[in-house]
């Protein structure tokens, strides 16, 4: 077992891989840009945990006041203890099971059909009628068709969405509904959001007088170098002008953790088969960068160079399991790859680590921190027990 660095990461190639690496100061970069848009818009920026759910880090997190929401009771009880907040509560669908434990951690829960709101709202308003201290403030997603994301499988505004009540289903809002949700951006841009907005209150914008707010989601990527967040925090000023200064929420995932961690591999064998040079790494796309294979993108790599490099010759990165497809490719090197070479896989911390799995009982990579002063401290190390216990 490494012992852990105290003279810093570069160049040391002291972790042992696979190995998820987090960088503290590239985490306050991105809280300090999220919270300087929160404040000068005046709106409330929570984080969504299905793209980041690394407790460890979260007394980083907890320095900016930073609050969640939550789809599942796991990601609510996570929140609820080391964020120490209630939650913003979405889900598909509530049980008869799990609607009082559901409101029991949050503080606003929004109903994903008219169905479900009918079917729960007399237990949410006894509950609120019994805990007036700890009232949860419900409100209905709402679908206003508008579509700007080009992946099938990252779109809720696909013909035939699951998600939300287009507006033919309503002629005025159900009677105790406070808040409005939607969620139509993916790692998108405030130009998107511009024209999601223009939709939604062509649809809707007759029904936010008198609710309490609007929740518009995530996929505000307000963190990548590029993004015009003068143009979200007008946006979102004139917004609450025209509507009464109406609360507004936004829910990113990537935009917290965008570029602020790697996954460090090392190469264990090379092939060569029909002319297609592989290297076989000691991670998995499958299991540990499942995001590539759906989305699909093809991660930087840090040692790797352009295509027009003299020299350069191409490469696949194959994971170790079994399965055909746990590959990507290709990435150009300029002095190909061997066995015991260390790979540097960028951003590889939102969503990634929340997706992992064990197909084939791979090894979980190890998660460590990069504090702001250098140092480097395991945050967690998987074993044989953390797959047996999966498993059963």
């Amino acid at each position: 077992m490494a012992s852990e660095n105290k003279n810093g990461i570069c160049g040391e190639g002291m972790i042992p891989t696979p190995c998820y690496v987090v960088y503290e100061e590239r985490l306050r970069n991105n809280l300090e840009i999220i919270t300087d848009v929160a404040h000068r818009a005046d709106v409330d920026i929570i984080m969504a945990f299905k793209a980041n759910a690394l407790w460890r880090t979260f007394d980083i997190f907890r320095e900016y006041g930073v609050k969640c929401t939550a789809s599942s009771l796991n990601e609510m009880q996570l929140g609820n203890e080391e964020l120490c907040c209630r939650v913003h509560s979405y889900c598909p669908a509530y049980t008869t099971e799990t609607i009082i434990p559901y409101l029991e951690g949050s503080s606003h829960i929004t109903f994903n059909s008219l169905s479900q709101w009918e079917k729960f709202k007399y237990i949410l308003e006894e509950y609120n009628r019994k805990n007036p201290d700890r009232r949860v403030s419900p409100g209905l997603r709402v679908n206003p068709q508008c579509s700007v994301i080009d992946t099938d499988i990252y779109n809720p505004a696909l013909p035939g969405s699951r998600f939300g009540v287009t507006s033919d289903m309503l002629d005025r809002l159900p009677e105790g509904i406070e808040g409005l949700h939607f969620h139509q951006l993916c790692e998108s841009t405030s130009y998107d959001l511009e024209q999601v907005l223009t939709a939604f209150e062509a649809q809707f914008g007759h029904m936010l007088d008198g609710l309490k707010w609007v929740n518009m989601g995530g996929g505000h990527l307000m963190t990548k170098e590029g993004y015009d967040r003068e143009h979200l925090i007008g946006l979102l000023t004139e917004f609450r002008k025209r509507h009464n200064g109406i609360k507004v929420i936004l829910e990113p995932g990537s935009a917290f953790t965008w570029r602020t961690g790697d996954l460090i591999v090392s190469v264990v064998d090379t092939v060569s088969n029909q002319g297609v040079n592989t290297a076989i790494i000691d991670a998995s796309f499958a299991c540990h960068m499942p995001d590539t294979l759906e989305m699909p993108y093809l991660p930087i790599i840090s040692e790797s160079c352009k295509e027009d490099t003299p020299g350069a010759e191409p490469w696949r990165l194959g994971g170790n399991s079994c399965l055909s497809g746990d590959y990507k490719g290709d990435w150009w090197f300029q002095k190909g790859l061997v066995a015991g070479q260390r790979l540097t896989l960028e951003d590889m911390n939102h969503y990634t680590t929340v997706k992992t799995t064990m197909f084939n009982g791979i090894q979980h990579p190890s998660i460590a921190l990069v504090t702001k002063d250098g140092n480097w401290k395991y945050l967690r190390r998987y074993s044989y027990e953390d797959y047996k216990k999966r498993m059963s």
